[in-house]
């Protein structure tokens, strides 16, 4: 890939990082290169064959593409400006009931017939899994729907240069605010070429933008930050950059001088911000993964009624311009809408072929995949179905609670289903928010959390996660 390059550039096979200055961009000629994936089909092609030319039973091949460029901004001046593009390809390859897979980004000359040798010789050796295998050819897709993930319009260098800067001047401009933490802005191209030995041919390539803005209120130990961004597919769906920035400054400035409170047990709400990380334990449990394994707090819990009536947790792959949006998974078995949660009620794991196999059940067309490492299931567009409360109506009956802004830390068990979480945010007094509070934890345990959980109405899609503000009752808030 060739193209005028800034300040320093460095090339390995197939891979090729441009540190640019802020008014250099590719040819248009050669960004049109960047959509088209003939290429990438072909090659992928050309190793199944040469796989089962060496000997394997069956293979695939994925061929996956990436390119990024961002900005970031701090005091008006650009301190980082960063682009990358590759394409890398892996091979998977089965012999028997034995797997391997091998990738590489240097596949010119003979090397495609070496990587097919390689990675069936590998496979010959391997131990033996009676799960492994390629998807059921039933089970493909064969129609890929048009869910019009990939803007065609990349933004230039100086174009997200301006982004940033605004988006800091108008977290900058808000009372209150002391300095700047950075702003950044981004887009990007990802794409992933998919050939079967059972004769599956597919390819999609999403595009991606973001905005952030990180603001800081006080110095020394008194200091507070916040933040705001936006993400979308499409430049036409982000927020505006002044909107992100004031966002940010905003929240940083509602944080200043924060309080400690007293150990309670209390109701917590959740700002839609971060409620959508209890959606992420739900389906992080309910992996097939985590099932098979018998590390899962809900492994023997699929059927069961985990919370109350009406509540319903989505998975949506075929969402128009998603954010993890694709018409067929990682081993080309088609997508389909799954409600996870239906009514209260747990109704799947999420599932790729050999974990199916495994449990007894189908795949539910979640495998994903790199180019280094064998399918395992995931999920793609989550959320939480909206209530009927309104937030204020969610907390109007409060007399002491907390309202969760931020999260620290990782403190889930996903065995257990234990949860104790950092966390800061504000206080609730008698169904108002009141002042901010910082330093606390919030604890509890994930089967009880879900049992009391209830939405408002404010569901909005900004994330691949999205919740509505969420209330739960009876938490351990550990304060001073």
């Amino acid at each position: 890939m060739t193209g005028p390059l800034a300040r320093r550039s460095c090339r390995i096979p197939g891979i090729l990082f441009v540190i640019s200055s802020p008014n250099t961009s590719l040819p248009k000629s050669a960004e049109s290169e960047l959509f088209d994936q003939s290429a990438l089909s072909q090659l992928a092609e050309r190793l199944v064959e040469a796989a089962k030319r060496a000997g394997a039973d069956a293979a695939d091949a994925v061929a996956v593409r990436g390119i990024s460029q961002g900005v970031e901004v701090r005091d008006g001046r650009v301190e980082e400006s960063e682009r990358s593009e590759s394409d890398d390809v892996g091979l998977r390859v089965l012999v028997g009931r034995r797997q391997a897979t091998v990738s590489t980004n240097d596949v010119g000359g003979d090397n495609v017939a070496k990587l097919a040798e390689r990675a069936v010789a590998m496979a010959r050796v391997a131990p033996d899994d009676q799960y492994v295998g390629l998807a059921d050819p039933a089970l493909l897709a064969r129609n890929f729907p048009d869910l019009d993930l990939l803007d065609r319009v990349t933004p230039s260098t100086a174009e997200l240069e301006r982004r940033a800067v605004e988006a800091e001047a108008a977290a900058l401009a808000v009372e209150g605010v002391t300095k700047s933490g950075g702003a950044s802005a981004s887009a990007g191209i990802a794409g992933m070429v998919l050939v079967t030995s059972t004769g599956f041919r597919g390819s999609y390539l999403r595009s991606s933008q973001g905005i952030s803005m990180m603001a800081i209120v006080g110095d020394g130990t008194g200091m507070e930050r916040d933040y705001d961004f936006s993400s979308a597919l499409h430049a036409s769906d982000l927020l505006p950059a002044a909107s992100v920035g004031r966002s940010a400054g905003e929240r940083t400035v509602a944080r200043a001088n924060p309080r400690k409170v007293a150990t309670c047990k209390v109701p917590v709400v959740y700002d839609p911000r971060v409620a959508g990380s209890l959606v992420g334990h739900v389906v992080g449990a309910a992996n097939g993964a985590s099932v098979a394994r018998k590390t899962s707090f809900l492994k023997d819990r699929l059927g069961q009624q985990l919370f109350a009536k009406g509540i319903r947790i989505v998975d949506d792959p075929l969402r128009v311009r998603g954010l993890r949006s694709q018409p067929f998974d990682a081993e080309g078995v088609v997508t389909k809408k799954l409600a996870v949660i239906d009514d209260g009620v747990l109704t799947s794991w999420l599932l790729d072929s050999a974990t199916a196999r495994e449990l007894g059940l189908m795949t539910t067309g979640h495998a994903h995949r790199g180019v280094s490492s064998s399918p395992s299931p995931g999920p793609y567009n989550l959320h939480l179905e909206a209530g009927q409360m309104t937030p204020r109506e969610l907390i109007a009956d409060i007399k002491q609670g907390f309202y969760v802004t931020d999260l620290i830390g990782s403190g889930v068990n996903g065995v257990t289903g234990d949860y104790s979480r950092g966390a800061s945010g504000f206080w609730i007094e008698n169904g108002e928010i009141t002042y901010p509070v910082s330093e606390i934890t919030i604890a509890g345990h994930l089967i009880e959390m879900f049992k009391s959980l209830t939405p408002a109405n404010d569901l909005a899609f900004r994330y691949a996660t999205n919740a509505p503000t969420v209330r739960i009752e009876g938490l351990t808030v550990g304060g001073r």
